[in-house]
């Protein structure tokens, strides 16, 4: 019953293949689970001996030779049991609420911990309902099973218990024909089960297929409205909704009919009905007298709800086993490590020295690449789609490490320098622009959070983005997402305001006009042109001409670099850029010929 902070992040590998992902989250309070489900079910064993008390009590008032402070002491023992056992179940429910309260703050802390320190690339490689679904959904769920599982478990189980031997202490032959219908109806219930599991796959596939289906639906309404294409997209969907209703009408037939006989058989009436011919043949026979078979009639049908509460309760843990496995991969998340001391750069000086690196082993994306960023220096990458050039950017900025090679700022590797180091002398604006539920200015001075009002209004000057973060309705103080709605080229002017903020001597631009229209582009290239003096700037481009005056341009393709150079000299080789130069102009040109047709 230790209350000491647990420990999530590197179990001890013979426990965790013993526990399982449940068992290894539980392990902080196990012993608080143990005692509140003691607690439970000890007070629901309590709660029922009014019931014996009762048959006491009618047995005593037909025999007229009972003393009346026999009674009297009964209902005395009873009212306190009731009492001192609805006072244990509450304080078993108590601790294991306050269990629940210290695992799940617990896991938060600690998942926000272990998400402080993967790698940045983890986050673009997943969507953040994912990372929401483990983080609030999941830890619901265990919710439900550390503040309730257990302590339902111990009181149907206690009542179960208690009700079980104190029938077979009044008359163990009876105890049995009374019992008969509770073993039925887990058999019922296995072959419900059973029945229902081998459609299960031909659901989970019906309902992929719906998936499916409502996302090609919905992407293609646009050409259902504009062009009345009401086949293909509309008939799949209408198709795999209709299979699917025939597939979960034969899992459900099987399941609802053999469900219904497994409830029927411990009803209350049918229990009561067992109980009462059972009683009545074993009164002709003489087994035992008309008064005995009270205590069955009273303490059998109450079986019937603890039974199905137990039969109930076992979706909350696999729902919770299936909760457990995705939080603890979350908390088993590979971590960049972090340098036992950390080293300051002296400079700025960028150094790329035998670079390799691969997503999926086998399949290299960068391979063997070496360059320098001079201080103060213009370095454009370009390439085809898919050359790695996105790659290099995030691992300049230490997205993750990689697999060949190292990257040194001002002559230590990037690895042993410190994140918050880091990010203070790499300054990067992305295709992606990645934007928080605050103010703008709070997201202006994100990585500077102790900037001044002053200080964040000239980096947004100087992003071209204060004129229209005025235009907002509170101005600085709009809440990104609610009274805040801007673009994406106005997104975009937005991180490079905050890159701005930082004033870092290295900055690496990738794709930074991509999803902006004609006017924030031209926006967003002044505010980069003016931001970028003095400073080593890293571009990814796939437009060439914007990278034209470049310092030097490396071309990669296939994860090597092909070509290196200025921009008339890698011209005049006739290679590869040269074709992706003359690709480039023939589309733009295009492109302008469009509104003319």
């Amino acid at each position: 019953m230790s209350d000491s902070s647990p420990s999530f992040d590197n179990p001890a590998p013979a426990r965790s293949k013993v526990r399982g992902p449940l068992g290894r989250l539980l392990a902080p309070i196990r012993g608080r689970l143990v005692v509140a489900t003691l607690l439970a079910a000890s007070g629901s064993m309590l709660t029922l001996v009014p019931l014996a008390g009762i048959v006491h009590i009618a047995q005593a008032a037909l025999n007229t030779t009972a003393a009346t402070g026999t009674i009297g002491w009964t209902i005395t023992a009873s009212i306190a049991s009731l009492f001192v056992g609805m006072a244990l179940v509450t304080a078993g429910e108590m601790l294991a609420h306050l269990a629940d309260n210290h695992i799940t703050h617990q896991l938060r802390v600690a998942i926000g911990q272990r998400l402080m320190q993967v790698p940045l690339g983890w986050f673009s490689e997943r969507a953040s309902s994912e990372v929401k679904r483990a983080m609030q959904d999941d830890i619901g769920t265990l919710h439900s099973l550390t503040a309730h599982f257990f302590t339902t478990l111990g009181r149907a189980v206690g009542a179960v218990l208690i009700s079980v031997a104190y029938l077979f202490a009044m008359d163990w032959r009876l105890a049995l024909i009374a019992l008969l219908p509770f073993p039925a109806f887990f058999l019922f219930l296995h072959r419900a089960v059973k029945a229902s599991a081998q459609h299960m796959g031909d659901v989970v596939a019906g309902m992929a297929r719906i998936d499916n289906a409502v996302v090609e639906f919905v992407n293609g309404m646009p050409l259902v409205k504009a062009f009345g294409d009401r086949g293909n997209a509309q008939d799949r969907y209408r198709a795999a909704v209709d299979d699917f209703a025939a597939t979960f009408t034969g899992f459900t037939r099987p399941l609802v009919a053999a469900m219904a006989r497994a409830n029927a058989l411990i009803a209350p009436v049918t229990v009561l009905g067992v109980v009462l011919l059972a009683g009545m043949l074993f009164v002709a026979l003489g087994w035992i007298e008309p008064l005995q078979i009270l205590p069955f009639a009273l303490v059998t049908p109450g079986l019937c709800a603890p039974l199905q509460l137990l039969h109930f309760i076992t979706h909350d843990l696999n729902s919770a086993v299936a909760a457990a496995q995705r939080v603890q991969a979350l908390l088993d998340t590979p971590v960049l490590p972090a340098p036992a001391a950390g080293s300051l750069p002296n400079g700025s000086e960028v150094r790329v020295e035998q670079l390799s690196h691969a997503y999926v082993p086998g399949n290299p994306v960068l391979n063997d690449i070496s360059f320098t960023l001079a201080p103060g220096t213009t370095t454009a990458i370009v390439g085809p789609s898919g050359a790695g050039k996105s790659t290099l950017a995030r691992l300049l900025l230490r997205f993750f490490d990689p697999d060949a090679g190292r990257i040194t700022l001002g002559g230590v590797d990037l690895r042993q320098i410190e994140s918050r180091e880091l990010y203070r002398r790499i300054g990067f604006v992305l295709q992606e622009v990645r934007l928080i539920h605050a103010s703008v200015a709070d997201n202006i001075a994100l990585g500077r959070p102790a900037a001044t009002r002053q200080q964040v209004e000239a980096a947004a000057r100087l992003a071209n983005i204060h004129a229209r973060i005025l235009q907002l309705p509170r101005g600085y103080d709009s809440v990104i997402g609610e009274d805040a709605q801007l673009s994406g080229g106005e997104q975009q002017r937005l991180s490079i305001a905050r890159a701005v903020l930082l004033d870092p001597p290295v900055l690496v631009l990738d794709e930074a006009t991509a999803a902006a229209d004609a006017e924030s582009e031209a926006a967003i290239q002044d505010a980069l042109a003016r931001f970028a003096q003095g400073r080593t700037l890293l571009v990814i481009a796939h437009r060439l001409d914007t990278v034209m005056h470049a310092d030097q341009i490396l071309v990669i393709d296939q994860g090597t670099v092909r070509e290196q150079g200025h921009h008339n000299a890698l011209l005049a080789r006739q290679g590869l850029y040269a074709r992706l130069w003359t690709q480039g102009r023939y589309q733009d040109s295009v492109k302008k010929a469009l509104p003319a047709c």
